[in-house]
């Protein structure tokens, strides 16, 4: 090879490396720049929490929980045995979701639990069903909670004992939860109304529709 074509070919691949290096540089900053689009989409949008929490006497045992979020089946579970029933805190959703509202629907099944002079309640099957609607907002985290619990007293008709109460609290995206009885956090939610009371203030709902089979109505 003389030196005319070493020469040439010398510059031949000077060029092809500046045009590599031209090609690595513009995929660098296509990154960078998809990076900071993820980064500020994360950062706005709307996020949502939901979760169940069963607060039922030992007297309904829990034998099926479905919950929906805008008709797409978050948690379905049906068990017999009492592990559904002895779970007292359940995660249902944690992610994003559009700005804007969203319903949440459960359907609860309870075996009535009774031993002795009270196995008559094992023949009552309950089913709650209630909805609550949220709006998701923009750069916000709304967090809903759905409480399985009974309401009135001891002379209160088992039929009319279940509910379910709902809660919501909004934060900003990326704050972290305030224990409850921390300095600074909100006030506990005052328990849900007996019908025909108004509705209590604070985020707080209550409204769920009970049947009953079996057992003595």
């Amino acid at each position: 090879m003389d030196g005319q074509t070493y020469a040439v070919r010398l510059r031949d691949l000077e060029a092809r490396v500046d045009e590599l290096k031209d090609q690595i540089g513009r995929s660098h900053r296509r990154l960078a720049l998809l990076s900071d689009t993820i980064m500020t989409q994360g950062a706005g949008g709307s996020r949502s929490e939901i979760a169940f929490h069963n607060e039922m006497s030992s007297a309904f045992k829990l034998t099926r929980a479905l919950v929906t979020l805008d008709g797409a089946v978050q948690y379905n579970r049906q068990d017999e045995t009492g592990a559904l029933a002895d779970q007292k805190d359940i995660p249902i959703f944690s992610g994003s979701v559009p700005a804007g509202d969203h319903t949440i629907s459960v359907v609860l099944n309870f075996q009535g639990n009774g031993y002795g002079v009270f196995t008559y309640l094992r023949g009552y099957k309950f089913e709650v069903k209630s909805s609550h609607s949220f709006t998701g907002v923009e750069g916000k985290t709304m967090t809903v909670d759905a409480t399985a619990l009974e309401k009135g007293g001891v002379t209160t008709p088992l039929e009319q004992r279940p509910t379910i109460e709902w809660h919501e609290k909004v934060q900003s995206l990326g704050a972290q939860p305030v224990p409850a009885g921390a300095p600074g956090a909100a006030p506990a939610p005052a328990t849900a109304p007996m019908p025909g009371a108004p509705a209590p203030q604070g985020g707080v709902s209550g409204s769920a529709g009970v049947s009953v089979g079996g057992g003595k109505k």
